[in-house]
């Protein structure tokens, strides 16, 4: 999808590669001091995993979380320009991506999988060793327990064509490259790589978000609270309900919580049955 320069102008601006045919991209270009964004506060989370105990518990009311601020280091207008972007043209961007420190250290990007109609979003935090090196989230030993959890209730990550966007799920990090070490990331890195997540999100309009993990929570809550006080009440992001849940590599450090994971689930399932699309 051809850009106008006015596009590939603001792409720039936020330190990204434009592709295109024949021609290679200009360098990226520094961040001005005064652009870059407040700190993200952090509080650890408590760590948790599902041995199946099908409960399904009650829907309580939902909680708006505020509305969510594109606070990426570069201006409001350069991240518009990713609000427009197609899926095909959404991910070249992000495969070109150089807006932080992480694009010197990855294998590859890890844009996200999945079918882009899928009516359930799941939503990491950032890739892994094995992520950063096959391209794709949650493939490793918590990948694995990811989809025995999501086969429990009948969905699967697979875009094999057959399979509808009701049963389907789509995956996506809160950040694109593995940060060096499997090091927590740093609020500046969060910030930069928000509006491709926000752009998937706008793309897919998913009918149920699955947060997993405390940076994911951060990213779409705007939250320092810990998980477990988190989880079990119904949130929202831009108006979709969201459900805040344990990431399955705390699950399985915390067999102990799988339950409450199982929890998380069921009330995800209830929501993305009833809700409107």
């Amino acid at each position: 999808m051809p850009w106008s320069e006015r596009q590939r102008s603001m792409l720039e601006r936020m330190g990204l590669r434009v592709w295109a045919r024949g021609a290679v991209a200009a360098p990226s270009q520094a961040m001005p001091p005064e652009r870059q964004p407040a700190p993200l506060k952090v509080r650890p989370a408590p760590t948790s995993a599902p041995t199946p105990v099908p409960i399904r518990p009650a829907v309580s009311a939902v909680v708006p979380a505020p509305a969510p601020v594109v606070a990426v280091a570069a201006s409001a207008s350069a991240a518009g320009a990713v609000s427009t972007l197609d899926w095909p043209a959404l991910q070249q961007v992000v495969a070109g991506c150089r807006a932080c420190g992480l694009c010197e250290s990855r294998t590859r990007t890890v844009f996200g999988v999945g079918h882009p109609q899928a009516h359930w979003l799941v939503v990491g935090e950032a890739p892994g060793a094995e992520e950063d090196r096959q391209g794709e989230p949650f493939v490793g030993a918590a990948g694995q327990l990811l989809d025995r959890m999501l086969a429990a209730l009948d969905l699967s990550r697979a875009d094999d064509g057959a399979r509808p966007a009701a049963r389907s799920v789509y995956i996506a990090n809160t950040l694109k490259c593995r940060p060096p070490g499997n090091r927590n990331p740093t609020p500046d890195e969060l910030a930069r790589c928000e509006p491709y997540l926000a752009r998937q999100i706008d793309l897919l309009q998913p009918r149920i978000v699955l947060a997993m993990g405390r940076f994911a929570v951060q990213s779409l809550l705007r939250s320092d609270e810990a998980i477990g006080k988190l989880r079990g009440r119904v949130h929202a992001y831009q108006g979709v309900p969201l459900v805040v849940t344990y990431h399955p590599a705390y699950l399985l450090r915390n067999p102990a919580d799988k339950a409450k994971a199982w929890d998380d689930l069921c009330l995800a399932a209830d929501l993305a049955e009833r809700g409107p699309r």
